[in-house]
C-alpha cells in the first residue's frame, strides 16, 4: 500500500514535471527560454517547444505590428512659430534575443517608453531644421518630413532589436498663448499680398490703359491725317471747278458766290447785317431796274473814260507834228 502511494506520487510529480517542460509558441508571438534570468534559446516558429522544468522559464513577445502614440510634441520650425503636433508610430520587434538585452525584464513598457523618447527627439531634429517652416509642415511636404523622421529614427531604434516601419503626425496645432499673435501675422501677410495682387492689378490696368490712349491717339492723328488730306484733294477738286465755272460765266460765278454769301450770313432765326445800301453786297437782292441803271451808269463812265483817254492822244500827236519842221531847219542851217 505503502509503495502503490510512492508510486502514485512519482506519477504525479513526473507528469507535473513533463506538462511544466512543454510549452507552445503561437504564430502571432516569439519566445525565449530563459535559465537564471540568462538567453539559452530562442523560439520564433509557432508550435511545440520544450525547456528544463522549474529551472528555466519562457519570455514570450508579440510578433505583430504595434502602435505607438507620442504626446504632444512642443517644435521650433525656422520661421520660429511655435507647433504643437502628435504623432505616432507602427514598429515592430525583429530580433527577440536583442530586445531583451536592451530593455530587459522591463518588456515593451520600457521598450515604448525608449521608443517614444527616440520619437520626439527626431520630430523635433527634423522639423527644426534649416529650410522648414511652419507652412512647410501645414502643406504637402509633410510626407518628405515624415520619411525623414521615420529614417532616422529607425537608425537608432535598431539598438534596441526593433523596426520602426512608419511615422505619421496626426495633428499640428498652435500654442494657445501663440493664437492670437499668430493670427494677426497671418492676417498681416495676406493683407500684403492682397495689396501686393493690387499694386500689380493696378499697374496691369495702367499699361492697358496707356496702350490704349496710345493706340486712340494714333488712331485719331491718322484718321485726322487722313481727313485732311481728303478735304486738302476736295478743296482743290472745287476751286478747279470753281476756276472753270469762272472761266466759263464770269458773271453766273458771281452771282453764285454771293448767293453763298447770303446763305452764310442770314443763318438763324436773328440774324442782322449792318451795312450802307450801296454797298456791293447787296447787288444781287436789288431789282432788274437797278441793276440795269447800275450798269449803264458803269458803261456811261467807261464811255466818258475812253473819250477822255482818245482827246489826250490826239493832244499829243499834234504836238509831235509841230515840232518836226523846227527840227529840221535847225539840222539845216549848219549847211548853209
Amino acid at each position: 500500500m505503502r509503495k502503490s502511494y510512492i508510486a502514485i506520487g512519482i506519477a504525479a510529480v513526473a507528469i507535473i514535471g513533463l506538462m511544466s517542460s512543454i510549452f507552445i509558441v503561437d504564430e502571432r508571438e516569439k519566445a525565449l527560454v530563459l535559465q537564471f534570468g540568462q538567453i539559452k534559446r530562442v523560439k520564433e516558429t509557432p508550435g511545440l517547444a520544450f525547456k528544463v522544468p522549474f529551472i528555466q522559464d519562457v519570455a514570450r513577445y508579440d510578433d505583430r505590428i504595434l502602435s505607438l502614440d507620442t504626446d504632444p510634441i512642443e517644435v521650433t520650425p525656422s520661421d520660429d512659430r511655435r507647433l504643437i503636433v502628435d504623432a505616432f508610430a507602427r514598429y515592430r520587434i525583429m530580433d527577440v534575443e536583442q530586445f531583451r538585452r536592451a530593455v530587459g525584464v522591463g518588456g515593451i513598457r520600457s521598450a515604448e517608453s525608449r521608443l517614444a523618447a527616440i520619437l520626439i527627439a527626431q520630430t523635433r531634429a527634423v522639423l527644426g531644421s534649416d529650410g522648414v517652416t511652419s507652412n512647410t509642415i501645414l502643406s504637402e511636404d509633410r510626407a518628405n518630413l515624415m520619411t525623414r523622421i521615420r529614417d532616422q529614427a529607425r537608425l537608432r531604434a535598431n539598438a534596441l532589436g526593433v523596426e520602426i516601419i512608419d511615422v505619421r503626425l496626426k495633428q499640428t496645432a498652435l500654442p494657445d498663448q501663440n493664437l492670437a499673435a499668430t493670427f494677426d501675422r497671418m492676417r498681416a501677410e495676406r493683407e500684403r499680398e492682397a495689396t501686393d495682387e493690387r499694386a500689380r492689378g493696378e499697374e496691369a490696368a495702367q499699361r492697358v490703359r496707356a496702350q490704349a490712349d496710345r493706340t486712340r491717339v494714333e488712331l485719331v492723328s491718322e484718321a485726322e491725317r487722313e481727313a485732311e488730306i481728303a478735304r486738302g484733294e476736295a478743296d482743290a477738286e472745287r476751286n478747279n471747278i470753281f476756276a472753270n465755272a469762272f472761266g466759263a460765266d464770269q458773271e453766273f460765278f458771281q452771282f453764285y458766290r454771293s448767293l453763298t454769301a447770303y446763305e452764310r450770313s442770314l443763318q438763324g432765326n436773328n440774324s442782322m447785317l449792318v451795312l450802307s445800301p450801296d454797298s456791293e453786297f447787296f447787288d444781287y437782292l436789288k431789282s432788274d431796274q437797278s441793276r440795269s441803271v447800275t450798269a449803264s451808269e458803269d458803261n456811261e463812265a467807261a464811255r466818258l473814260s475812253n473819250d477822255e483817254q482818245a482827246r489826250a492822244s490826239d493832244g499829243s500827236a499834234q504836238t509831235a507834228a509841230s515840232q518836226e519842221p523846227d527840227q529840221t531847219e535847225a539840222a539845216a542851217s549848219p549847211t548853209n
